[in-house]
Parts: C-alpha cells; structure tokens; sequence
C-alpha cells in the first residue's frame, strides 16, 4: 500500500524559511507527477507547485520566486523549499503522486507564518 508522510512543517516568522518533505513508500513503480497542495481554513485545496518525473515544473503565481519544488526519484521524494514566507502562506500543505491509477495523498502538514 503507497503511503505519503510529510515532514518539515512549523512555525515560522514573516521572511523565514522552511523545507518540507514528502517520501512515498510501499510503491513499486515510480511516480509521473509528484506536487504540493496547499488549504487555507475554509477554503478549498490549490496547487503550489508540481514538478514531472522529468523535472519539468509548475507554480501557482502566488509562490513564484519563492517556493522551489524538487524531487529525488531514486528516493521517491519530492521537497518544497520555502522562502521568504508570508503570513498568507499559512495553511495545511498536502504532497501528492500520481501512480499509473491512483493518484496519492499525504496526510498534510501544517505551516504557519507568524507576522
């Protein structure tokens, strides 16, 4: 059974930095896309950022320059590094893969940026 555990998430001040992790195991075969989610409270669940099994990625307009995704697929990992956090980025983050019939979850992480 493919499981996603998420690390990294915290507490951090406005203009600090995090990294969070997401290590799938339990799969025997790679992943296509690996990518960040993210839910504010009462909101619904908007993608982050989203990188391909090539290194091809995608970021929502709101974290370019700022977040970085990247994954090691010999581990099967996939990171987000976040930077110069704001308030606004406060939220439970999710990490997901997509299999070659499912697409997987995490169980989500909560960041908060504290002003």
């Amino acid at each position: 059974q493919v499981q996603l555990v998420e690390s990294g998430g915290g507490l951090v001040q406005a203009g600090g930095s995090l990294r969070l992790s997401c290590a799938a195991s339990g799969s025997s075969f790679g992943f296509r896309a690996m990518g960040w989610y993210r839910q504010h409270p009462g909101q619904q669940r908007e993608l982050v950022a989203l990188i391909t099994g090539g290194g091809s990625t995608n970021y929502a307009d709101s974290v370019k320059g700022r977040f970085t995704i990247s994954r090691d697929n010999g581990k099967n990992t996939v990171y987000l590094q976040m930077n110069s956090l704001r308030p606004e980025d406060t939220a439970v983050y999710y990490c997901n893969a997509e299999g070659p019939l499912y697409l997987y979850w995490g169980q989500g992480t909560q960041v908060t940026v504290s002003s």
